[in-house]
């Protein structure tokens, strides 16, 4: 048996591997006799013969309708029909309820890109003429209630056609989903929108990978630049047309030696590179991948569609790319992480404009989620992680998260919390599990063999009880259990140590103690030593000071 194999590389083509796999898997290719995992766990290979033989387009097609068809404008259509439909049989229906939703099954029916798909369909489809009367005549509100139900009964039997579900469902595939990673070719090509889908992708890429596979290179003088197989000038494929990654290389040479270009994708790469769309996960409104490197089965497993990830990481259009990629590493978390290196996560947003991100979760940061302590802290964070802020809501879980991730500290975040806790209950609960991930991560990314690590929890934690100490001193003071008494004085305290102003937090710090008959805190001289220790030790007692104790309680608000 003779294979051509697909190795593992860039981001964009491990996503397109990661694609192909699932392009392979929801057709009747056998693994193991057309496909499977290379002995080395690098990449993929192919069965020449299947290559040959295969219908790449209507595999192609058919894995894509499977992975977003739920979520196009085809499938909101007959969600909306069947809604008319059973309101309308209900005995009081008040026809002007449906207005909104007919003008969008008529405005989406009738676009541009669903009026070229049904004229390269319609000789092949059944009852045509159903959507040549929406096109004379639209769905109105005004309509008698059976003429309505039956116009909108033919549609849904018009729609579910398998062609047409097909062709309508690519169409907002492509101008919502593929072109977000390559454009300028084959079905995205301008010049060719109004032509039959299927027709041109076969011939800009199917057609050309089954002639590569049966081609002889031994005279080809060109390379892929991904693969480096051997290529002739006429199987060059230019890598510009994946977003992002070249400019127009037929225009821009200048960044090439001596102007000449050799950034071209022999016809198996660039077929995978055009399934980069189908290896990527749909995270709200940003598509997410995380590239794996060490081998195609950690890759396959951590991107899959169908798997435990893609399970619980089912996102609603609301949530956030960085809420995704918080959950991304709690489950990573729960794999073998001894197997785990670095791991890259690749993301870009739905927007026109949007561009690649990359974040990187080091063994370090890895290691440091996994401390038992911290792993509880954001535990509890996630439970309740949202906080309202006016007419926002901001999820703390996910802000610790990224700061963890990205080597931030997290005091920007206790501070906010702590101001609003000032006004409102609950907040309080949250700064003193964020204090706590920022206080153990902070102490194990500079222990040393000498730190006794669990010792210095302690006395940041001592400097705590020092500040509730005073709390009850000060508010039995004024016989009172409210703290409206020393609002001030926090607001003081929280501004100075913002900013790292030493001088001013340690004034109002000696001149409330003067007013009890407490002891300022021999700790407290460790502010001097640098602001580090200062931004510390001043958490802490801040905590104290609005009434956190030691022992941590469960988060109990609603956030």
């Amino acid at each position: 048996m003779e294979e051509i194999k697909l190795l593992i590389g860039d981001f964009l083509k491990n996503a397109g591997l990661v694609g192909l796999k699932y392009l392979l898997d929801a057709s009747d290719a056998e693994e193991e006799i057309d496909y499977g995992i290379t002995e080395d766990k690098q990449g993929l290979w192919l069965e020449r013969q299947f290559v040959v033989n295969a219908d790449w387009t209507d595999m192609y097609f058919k894995a894509f309708v499977k992975r977003y068809g739920e979520l196009t404008n085809y499938q909101v259509i007959l969600d909306k029909i069947g809604d008319i439909l059973e309101k309308a049989g209900q005995p009081e229906w008040d026809k002007k309820a449906c207005k909104e939703d007919l003008k969008f099954i008529n405005e989406k029916m009738l676009s541009n890109s669903y009026q070229s798909g049904f004229a390269n369909m319609k000789d092949q489809i059944e009852n045509p003429d159903v959507y040549e009367l929406l096109k004379s005549h639209k769905l109105k509100e005004n309509m008698e209630k059976e003429e309505l139900c039956a116009r909108l009964r033919q549609l849904t039997i018009f729609l579910q056609q398998p062609l047409c579900k097909e062709t309508f469902s690519m169409k907002s595939i492509i101008y919502n989903y593929i072109n977000r990673f390559w454009d300028g070719k084959s079905f995205l090509l301008r010049a060719n929108a109004s032509k039959n889908m299927k027709s041109v992708f076969d011939v800009d890429f199917s057609e050309s990978f089954r002639k590569y596979a049966t081609a002889d290179h031994k005279k080809a003088k060109d390379m892929c630049i991904d693969c480096d197989g051997k290529i002739d000038a006429k199987e060059k494929v230019s890598i510009a047309f994946m977003k992002d990654q070249a400019d127009d290389l037929t225009r821009k040479r200048s960044a090439f030696w001596n102007c000449k270009v050799d950034a071209y994708l022999c016809p198996a790469c660039a077929f995978v590179y055009s399934l980069a769309p189908l290896g990527f996960t749909l995270a709200g409104r940003t598509f997410v991948f995380v590239n794996m490197n060490q081998n195609i089965d950690l890759l396959l497993q951590a991107n899959s569609p169908d798997g435990k990830m893609a399970v619980d990481l089912k996102r609603k259009e609301k949530d956030r790319y960085s809420s995704w990629i918080a959950g991304t590493i709690n489950l990573l978390l729960q794999e073998k992480d001894r197997e785990l290196g670095n791991i890259q996560v690749i993301a870009r947003g739905m927007g026109e404009s949007d561009r690649y991100t990359f974040d990187v979760i080091s063994k370090d940061i890895l290691k440091l989620l996994n401390d038992k302590s911290i792993r509880n802290d954001l535990e509890q964070l996630g439970r309740y992680p949202y906080v309202k802020t006016g007419r926002e809501y901001w999820n703390v879980h996910e802000t610790v998260i990224l700061n963890l991730l990205r080597y931030h500290n997290q005091y920007e975040v206790i501070g906010k919390l702590l101001k609003m806790a000032l006004e409102g209950e609950g907040f309080l609960f949250k700064a003193s599990f964020v204090y706590d991930v920022q206080l153990r991560s902070s102490l194990a990314r500079k222990k040393d063999k000498t730190m006794n690590t669990g010792g210095e929890v302690m006395n940041r934690y001592a400097v705590r009880e020092r500040g509730y100490e005073l709390r009850n001193a000060l508010l039995g003071a004024n016989g009172t259990s409210d703290d409206a008494c020393i609002r001030g004085t926090i607001y003081q305290l929280l501004n100075a140590l913002s900013v790292g102003n030493v001088e001013h937090f340690m004034e109002v710090i000696m001149r409330v103690y003067c007013s009890t008959r407490l002891q300022v805190p021999d700790a407290f001289i460790e502010f001097l030593k640098d602001r580090d220790t200062f931004t510390e030790y001043g958490y802490a007692f801040l905590l104290g000071l609005q009434g956190s104790h030691y022992e941590k309680k469960e988060e109990k608000v609603n956030g």
